[in-house]
């Protein structure tokens, strides 16, 4: 009786198909721990790059919010270092005893301009529309309409002085307006 080769017990066993079950060669892909072992090393490295953003992301957005704070304290430092002549000509102007009339009215003045320079130097200024400028709600306050010898819509007087500050109105100028004819 013949044997085949099919039917030798003592004959090799035939390579199996699947890769994954082959011995490791140089030629084959690395074993599953060696793949597991460089995606944690991946992964510990991405953690870490991940975990310094972060906190050097926490640390700029609080030195931003200690910045902010800081410009709201100090914002009106300048503003109110230009009033500091204004008071002291004011205590000035009470501390004398026997003044005159002429002296206060010409200290007042005196005053007044050390103000309006002050208001001027931090971008404060005045608005007060002379007769006939057209009415503008967004820097105006009507308070009254009036018949009058002009055109409609337009400032008649000014009631009180509007202020802006850097081009925004801080108040509108008070004024009444010419009624339709």
């Amino acid at each position: 009786m013949t044997q085949t080769p099919d039917q030798n017990p003592a004959a090799p066993e035939a390579a199996p198909a699947d890769p994954a079950n082959a011995p490791a060669t140089a030629a084959t892909p690395p074993t599953l721990e060696a793949q597991l072992a460089e995606l944690q090393a991946r992964h510990a490295e991405a953690s870490d790059a991940f975990l310094r953003a972060k906190a050097e992301a926490e640390n700029t957005r609080r030195r931003a919010d200690e910045e902010v704070a800081k410009a709201r304290k100090f914002a009106i430092e300048a503003f109110a270092e230009s009033l500091l002549p204004v008071k002291d000509s004011l205590e000035a102007a009470i501390a004398i005893q026997n003044a005159t009339p002429e002296q206060l009215l010409e200290g007042t003045h005196a005053t007044l301009r050390q103000l309006s320079q002050a208001l001027e130097r931090n971008r404060v200024v005045q608005i007060a529309p002379p007769a006939g400028t057209r009415f503008d709600p967004h820097q105006h306050q009507a308070i009254s309409v009036v018949p009058a010898e002009q055109e409609a819509n337009t400032v008649v007087a000014v009631l009180q002085k509007g202020y802006l500050i850097a081009e925004r109105v801080l108040r509108p100028a008070l004024v009444t307006v010419a009624a339709p004819k």
